[in-house]
């Protein structure tokens, strides 16, 4: 069937007629007035033979006259995808010829360089071409309706985008329309309109909306016209795919905070890695007298976007906490501190009576907490080798502890397993042994700052903490930095090969033996993302860890070996102790002294900021083997397509495919592509409205100077060089020398600086994995530069200062 009527169409029939032409006919159906039309399926267009007579009695019938002509691809107008402007539509065509030939370059543009590149970064391989012809209105005003705010987010206000004529000048941006923001409710309509739009034709424009998105069932990009008579006109309707998703429906305003951040964490968690980790939190408050819902023991932890956000509302609203949130937030950056500071100030968050959380628990938790902790803590400040030795032996206790079920237990043992004993080391008492000496160490890393205040500037406290010993992340990518060297003899073989290709070299076992099975046994449990259980480990894929040893053998300068970097880092820093030292003692000596007492500690201890993390890892990898072996037996009985589909299914889920041979491929496949989706998505709201408001962007614009991006100090010093803007590392290339540019960094990143000049982040905080890193090496980073990625591209050359904060494109 090569010709429809647009009446004829409804959204069952996009692989036949397109998203637009599919679109068009939903409208139809639903009464919305619709110019006529009919579309060129993509039947013709993979034949390649135009049927020019059927086509020319379709547009007779039509009434021929000036009609629009325009694409239809079966890969536009999708929930995911919009393809808005990627292939091309033609107005005021009149004329068979013109006709016929407009339809040719419809086709055309599917493989124009932008729509192929658009289809390669929204993950479609292919795409075919309908074409829709309508008959063309004269509108005296046009423009576009988004049934959500496309700026903030905010899911309860409309915006509307209107000029004289045509509207395609507002899609294509050649004019500045008349712009117009109201709420969904008719209260919220401007009484008084200025520009080309009246109340009476927003009033259209409000309903028309909310009809839309009803049907639809999601917030609408629709394009109108209104013509001479009044009458309103709709052009297209497609979802608008850029908002981020919005938190769960309350019937209260909430304020979310981004947690992952933090951690260096922004891609999305997996259903089963927010399960896990929700399931061993349970264990740690059940151990510690918390009592709560066993189902959900952190119900302030929300999955949005797959994303994990801390519910803040109740703390902002209590009139104790919420004066000390300020300085609690600045880890976060001064985005989000400023983001929640304004919440504080709006009527919806005004203090309340009631505490945030339960005393008894809060109690009962502090009672066995505190002694453990209060005495590993001063333990530590006084005997720190000591301390640091039992940490490492707590650590080894309690990976021996994590003993994964035999070969030949069933899969509802596996599973069993998973969710009662996998975490039972580490949640149950592992972690408290763990916590005085970490906790000595970060209080050790930050005390100096404030001892010194007024005797040492930030740049020197800082170097007081590079080449810091006994971190198991810097430890890890100096192994690995020792793999590189052993690889040496077999450079070209290491530098020329694929990274997958020398994985499954390795695997195989004909690769060189360079130490790499020493290295996996001791870190194999590592990834990026590596808390999410839904990861795969580098023990499953080294892949990353060959592209690492190739950028490694890019090295040619001894001066600029990451051993040796490393160690000057720790050279200057034992240096600038004995210089704030003599400094310190000499203006203020009891203060000077402690400092200096805290300083040399901090060497010996603040290194186990990261071993919490690490000790919890082998658990989470027992997890996923087991995981891995449950979903390969549902996939077996039929109810999942693939064995690592369990990881897009929570725990309870799993247990209900297991027990009651629920079948969840459908369920599975529909999260997967939802994580896919969110894999692709650059920026992520660090503070969230319940109504979908990102609350960044209700800022106004600071000062900004030509150039110049402003962020914040994550590790002192200055550097200038290429930009490399890298946005996974899984696979990374960087030349020596180059800044690297990403979206935020976790230790799956910290492999790569040990080549870099130096990094920039769009998130992060002081404390977090990657400046801490960057600290030790002696790499300036500047983090929180909101779009880093996409206002600064790879080869530009850039001028970074990590004590100011800043990043300037220099022009070369």
């Amino acid at each position: 069937m090569k010709l429809l009527q647009l009446s004829e169409i409804d959204a069952s029939m996009i692989d036949l007629v397109g998203g637009k032409a599919a679109g068009l006919g939903e409208l139809i159906k639903t009464g919305e007035r619709v110019p006529d039309g009919f579309c060129l399926t993509v039947e013709a267009y993979r034949s390649r033979d135009l049927p020019e007579k059927e086509l020319l009695a379709a547009y007779e019938r039509l009434g021929g006259g000036r009609v629009a002509v325009r694409s239809s691809a079966t890969a536009e107008d999708l929930p995911d995808a919009s393809f808005a402007g990627q292939q091309d539509t033609f107005l005021d065509i009149d004329g068979a010829a013109p006709l016929a030939d407009a339809v040719r370059k419809c086709w055309d543009s599917l493989r124009s360089d932008r729509a192929v590149a658009y289809r390669a970064t929204v993950g479609i391989d292919d795409a075919a071409m309908a074409v829709v012809i309508q008959r063309m209105i004269d509108p005296v005003v046009a423009g576009v309706l988004f049934t959500a705010n496309p700026i903030t987010g905010c899911r309860t206000e409309m915006v509307v985008d209107a000029a004289p004529g045509l509207g395609t000048a507002i899609v294509e941006g050649t004019v500045v329309p008349d712009h117009y923001v109201f709420g969904h409710r008719a209260r919220t309509m401007p009484h008084q309109a200025e520009g080309c739009l009246d109340t009476r034709q927003l009033e259209l424009l409000r309903d028309a909306g909310l009809r839309l998105q009803r049907h639809f069932g999601s917030p609408q990009d629709i394009e109108w016209a209104i013509d001479s008579d009044g009458v309103l006109w709709l052009l297209q309707s497609r979802p608008i795919t850029t908002l981020f998703p919005p938190p769960p429906d309350t019937s209260d305003t909430r304020l979310y905070l981004e947690f992952g951040h933090i951690q260096g964490m922004l891609r999305p968690c997996t259903p089963m890695g927010i399960s896990m980790l929700k399931t061993g939190s349970a264990m740690w408050f059940e151990a510690h007298g918390v009592r709560g819902d066993p189902r959900d023991p952190l119900p302030r932890l929300v999955p949005i976007g797959g994303r994990l956000y801390f519910d803040l509302t109740d703390f902002v609203r209590n009139r104790v906490m919420r004066k000390r949130l300020p300085t609690s937030l600045q880890v976060y950056g001064p985005r989000v501190q400023g983001a929640v500071e304004r919440m504080m100030t709006d009527p919806r968050f005004a203090p309340r009576r009631g505490f945030p959380f339960r005393p008894g628990n809060i109690l009962r938790a502090t009672a066995k907490v505190t002694p453990s902790v209060v005495s590993g803590f001063v333990s530590s400040l006084a005997r720190p080798d000591a301390a640091r030795a039992r940490t490492y032996r707590a650590v080894e206790e309690i990976r021996r502890m994590t003993v994964p079920p035999p070969d030949s237990a069933t899969t509802a043992e596996r599973l069993r397993w998973v969710i009662e004993d996998s975490h039972r080391a580490i949640m149950s008492h592992g972690m408290l042994g763990l916590t005085g000496p970490l906790m000595a160490g970060i209080a050790l890393g930050t005390a100096p700052s404030g001892l010194l205040k007024g005797i040492a500037t930030d740049e020197e406290l800082d170097i007081v903490l590079g080449g810091m010993p006994h971190n198991v992340t810097t430890e890890m990518d100096l192994a690995l930095w020792g793999l590189a060297v052993n690889a040496r003899e077999h450079h070209e073989l290491f530098l020329s090969t694929p990274p997958g290709e020398l994985a499954a070299t390795y695997r195989a076992g004909r690769l060189p033996d360079i130490g790499m099975a020493g290295f996996l046994d001791k870190y194999g449990m590592r990834a990026a993302a590596e808390i999410d259980v839904g990861m795969p480990r580098w023990d499953e894929d080294p892949a990353p860890l060959f592209a690492t040893i190739a950028n490694y053998l890019r090295v040619d300068d001894p001066e600029q070996a990451p051993d040796r970097r490393f160690h000057r880092a720790e050279e200057k820093a034992e240096a600038m102790i004995e210089t704030l030292s003599q400094r310190a003692r000499h203006r203020r000596p009891i203060r000077g002294r402690v400092a200096t007492f805290l300083m040399h500690r901090s060497r010996k201890l603040t290194g186990l900021r990261e071993i919490g993390k690490f000790a919890w890892l082998p658990a989470i990898q027992a997890a996923r083997r087991q995981l891995l072996l449950v979903g390969d037996d549902l996939m077996s009985r039929g109810l999942l397509e693939r064995g690592d589909d369990i990881m897009f299914l929570t725990l309870d889920e799993a247990r209900a495919a297991v027990h009651d041979a629920t079948d969840h491929r459908h369920l599975a496949a529909a999260r997967r592509a939802d994580h896919r989706r969110e894999l692709r998505r650059h920026t992520v709201p660090g503070a969230l409205l319940s109504d979908g408001t990102d609350v960044e962007a209700l800022a106004p614009p600071g000062p900004a100077e030509d150039g110049v991006l402003v962020g914040m100090a994550g590790a002192a010093g200055q550097a200038t060089g290429r930009a490399r803007v890298i946005r996974d590392p899984v696979g990374a290339y960087i030349e020596p020398g180059e800044i690297l540019v990403a979206p935020t960094t976790d230790p799956g990143w910290t492999p790569l600086f040990l080549t870099t000049a130096g990094l920039v982040t769009e998130t992060g905080s002081p404390v977090a994995h990657g400046p801490t890193v960057a600290r030790e090496y002696g790499i300036p980073a500047v983090i929180c530069v909101r779009d880093a990625t996409r206002e600064i591209t790879t080869g530009q050359l850039i001028a970074i200062d990590g004590t100011a904060g800043t990043v300037r494109i220099v022009d070369d």
